[in-house]
């Protein structure tokens, strides 16, 4: 398994990651812990969890549980900033912070976070506070790097400002929605990336699903498929206009030898800023695939015809 370093730091994680959402929510603790077992035989050692994954607390219960003195061994990223059991448990203020981040440890199990990152902007709290917070807790050695999510493009360029006004650690990465289908931050926060030399993490690279291949919208939905039991994203998803550029982008891999999930990696991995591609999993063969999948260099010539096919203008 290759490792990027994550923006211009010195933390270098795997281009394939595992997104650990699934745990505690769409799976249990002993399948869990195969696909956790799984992914660090295949060298995946990316692994992005957040306090309020698996019904609030659960996946960092479930790593804690699993991951034993192998946790030393892997990149750990959790998140904070959402809401968890009650409404005043949310946000980046310096109290909830300071808080927050103990109950992440010990649900981890572990002494320590690789990766601390704010979930989403907190509008109520003011950047420098929440950034001299999470400064704070690099120097009391609770987290080794710090990053962001959700966090729109000028609110990155705020913080990444105030940190060098301030003195403070500064946000390394920054964790957003983005795919071959979902290319809205081409526009605004790729550049910022690469201005700033931050490491961009994806997340739904595969759209719910609909980048694996195994939807098509002549057949059935496939039982217990994601878009299957989940309206809502449905609609978002499945429209006219990504049908055409599925079946367009499985064309484009198939006449070169690949699947329609080897691409949705390969085009990530050669975005700008792109460290590692994070993917969820519910069972170990489908962390097969991932890996697999990260082996395909695009060409430039690709890349424009990918171009094509999405629309892409930016």
């Amino acid at each position: 398994m290759n490792l990027r370093n994550l923006g211009k730091s010195g933390l270098r994680v795997s281009i394939a990651g595992l997104g650990c959402n699934n745990f505690g929510a769409r799976i249990d603790l002993e399948a869990t812990r195969k696909v956790v077992d799984k992914a660090i035989d295949l060298g995946i050692t990316l692994f992005d969890t957040a306090d309020i994954y698996g019904n609030k607390g659960g996946s960092e219960t479930m790593l804690g549980a699993v991951l034993g003195d192998r946790r030393k061994n892997i990149i750990l990223a959790t998140k904070f900033g959402m809401q968890m059991e009650t409404p005043e448990k949310k946000g980046a203020s310096r109290r909830y912070i300071m808080s927050e981040v103990e109950d992440s440890l010990r649900r981890l199990r572990t002494d320590w976070i690789d990766l601390y990152q704010l979930h989403e902007a907190d509008p109520r709290t003011p950047i420098e506070e929440t950034l001299r917070a999470l400064d704070d807790v690099i120097r009391q050695g609770k987290a080794r790097y710090i990053g962001c999510s959700n966090v729109p493009a000028w609110g990155v360029v705020e913080a990444e400002w105030t940190a060098r006004s301030s003195g403070t650690n500064k946000f390394i990465s920054t964790q957003n929605e983005y795919s071959l289908l979902a290319r809205d931050i081409d526009r605004d926060l790729v550049p910022v990336v690469e201005a700033y030399g931050l490491g961009l993490l994806p997340y739904f690279p595969l759209a719910n699903g609909l980048l694996t291949g195994k939807y098509d919208r002549a057949k059935p939905m496939p039982e217990g498929a994601r878009l299957t039991g989940n309206q809502r994203l449905a609609d978002r998803l499945l429209t006219d206009d990504n049908w055409r550029k599925v079946e367009k982008l499985t064309e484009f891999a198939i006449t070169r030898g690949h699947s329609l999930l080897d691409l949705a990696f390969a085009w990530l991995l050669a975005r700008p800023g792109v460290a590692s591609v994070i993917a969820g999993a519910t069972k170990p063969e489908q962390l097969d695939q991932n890996v697999k999948a990260v082996d395909w260099q695009l060409t430039a010539a690709e890349l424009d015809e990918v171009d094509k096919i999405t629309g892409a203008a930016y």
